[in-house]
């Protein structure tokens, strides 16, 4: 039988995996002698870029070689009470207690890998699809990949998109 880890232990084991991800890229950026800006860049000509760090300070970098890397960060929707009454994934990872009943926005790649482990842990779990599921993905596999999910008890709202985030009268 399969025991469910608890939610500290899942929350502990995601933020390890995460810290040793983040220090191989590190450790492996080091060793190739790559010079790393974590910046703001815009391109002036084939070889350079200028960056500008946090505190708004802007250099030139000339390069034979200029690797983009922007990676993404997720947002808030823009309606009201998404910030009082919603998180992002970033957020789920960090939550020292479980989400319970969770609704989960978008149908994305980590929206449905949260809705997904969300489900498996046990808690009741609905992913809200405006459009359809893994946008730049085959269609045929996406839909098989809800139709999985469903067989294993994660709701989905097709066609509908929130308008505000409100807490529940209990």
């Amino acid at each position: 039988m399969n025991e469910k880890p608890s939610w500290p232990t899942m929350v502990d084991t995601v933020q390890k995996h995460i810290k040793s991800l983040n220090w191989g890229y590190k450790t492996d950026v080091i060793k190739l002698k790559i010079k790393y800006f974590n910046a703001y860049a815009s391109f002036i000509d084939q070889h350079t870029i200028q960056v500008e760090d946090a505190k708004g300070v802007k250099t030139l970098v000339t390069a034979e070689r200029i690797i983009i890397a922007v990676g993404g960060r997720p947002s808030y929707p823009g309606i009201p009470g998404d910030k009082e009454f919603g998180i992002t994934s970033d957020d789920l990872f960090s939550m020292k207690k479980p989400p319970g009943k969770t609704l989960v926005v978008g149908a994305s790649y980590v929206a449905l890998e949260c809705a997904g482990f969300l489900t498996a842990m046990g808690f009741d779990t609905t992913v809200m699809v405006r459009s359809i599921f893994l946008r730049g993905f085959d269609q045929d596999m996406a839909e098989m990949i809800a139709q999985h999910m469903e067989w294993y008890h994660t709701k989905f709202i097709r066609g509908a998109t929130p308008v505000s985030l409100e807490k529940p009268d209990l």
